[in-house]
């Protein structure tokens, strides 16, 4: 028998069981649960328990749930761009801070409309509610397999990891991808996704590589919280001080030096009376410093 500490409930088990089988044992509330933490390593709630263990149900409010959340989103993304544009070869599809992105070697770059029909085949593999499957295979029969499917940047990838090292890939339905995970449980909770942009990147950040596509994208468990994050990023944009500086007619850019601001007649004047007003701050603490705190007379 062994024991796996959820901190305020402890589940016995006499056998193998996965962390989400653990955690309806224990009583645990399930809803919004969207990974774990085992031994301080995030991993999916179909991991496998076979001894004494500490363990922690994580939720979007986690950072780790979030990864986890975008993370899946990212292979969304991908199956769906594989849908679509089967031609397109995969490269990487990582969660970041702020949602997830994935870089594609396409012919031509994705337009505006392509990403609405991206968008489209997300949300019906979002509805299909696919079950996300682990598995690892050795490196010869994993380069073998993204060889078949045609994959050279997967290849190149499981070419370069250390001799030794697990290779674990996840399918989902049609779509299968070299990844350390972790990721949901399905696709289903992925309720709220926006793609964002695509631009330019290339390939492992050297320019002497090709340059691909990168779509970026954040995506919420609701659609109100997509929401709230979008009229967020609206918000900052309008306060942004290179639109607020144009607009103001404080400065200008020119493409001679388009990293460097030319201060206008108003954003000169402003520089200078901002400048005094610093000086004046220094001149009045330099004075205190040499003449000490001023006593009041009593």
């Amino acid at each position: 028998m062994f024991r796996i500490n959820f901190g305020d409930k402890i589940y016995e088990a006499e056998a193998p069981l996965s962390v989400y089988e653990a955690a309806r044992g224990a009583e645990l509330p399930m809803l919004g649960v969207l990974a774990a933490s085992v031994g301080g390593k995030t991993v999916e709630l179909t991991h496998i328990l076979d001894s004494d263990a500490e363990a922690k149900l994580l939720t979007f409010d986690d950072a780790e749930g979030r990864h986890a959340f975008w993370h899946t989103t990212s292979h969304i993304l991908a199956q769906a761009v594989k849908r679509l544009f089967p031609e397109v070869k995969l490269a990487i599809g990582p969660a970041i801070e702020q949602g997830f992105y994935y870089d594609f070697d396409v012919k031509e770059p994705f337009k505006p409309e392509d990403l609405e029909k991206i968008e489209g085949e997300m949300k019906k593999i979002v509805k299909e509610n696919i079950r996300l499957e682990r598995f690892t295979l050795p490196r010869d029969e994993a380069i073998a397999l993204m060889q078949e499917r045609e994959e050279p940047y997967k290849v190149e990838l499981i070419r370069d990891l250390p001799e030794g090292e697990e290779i674990s890939f996840y399918r989902q339905g049609d779509f299968t991808d070299l990844c350390a995970g972790p990721h949901l449980f399905s696709t289903g909770p992925v309720k709220a996704f926006k793609l964002t942009s695509a631009t330019g990147a290339y390939w492992r950040g050297d320019a002497n590589n090709k340059m691909l596509c990168r779509v970026y994208g954040v995506s919420f468990p609701t659609k109100d919280e997509l929401k709230e994050h979008l009229d967020r990023i609206e918000e900052a944009k309008s306060r942004d001080h290179k639109k607020l500086g144009r607009e103001m007619e404080l400065f200008m850019f020119h493409e001679t030096a388009p990293g460097m601001p030319y201060f206008l007649p108003r954003g000169w004047t402003l520089y200078n009376a901002l400048l005094e007003y610093w000086r004046g701050e220094h001149r009045l603490h330099n004075y205190q410093e040499i003449s000490g705190p001023v006593l009041s007379e009593k």
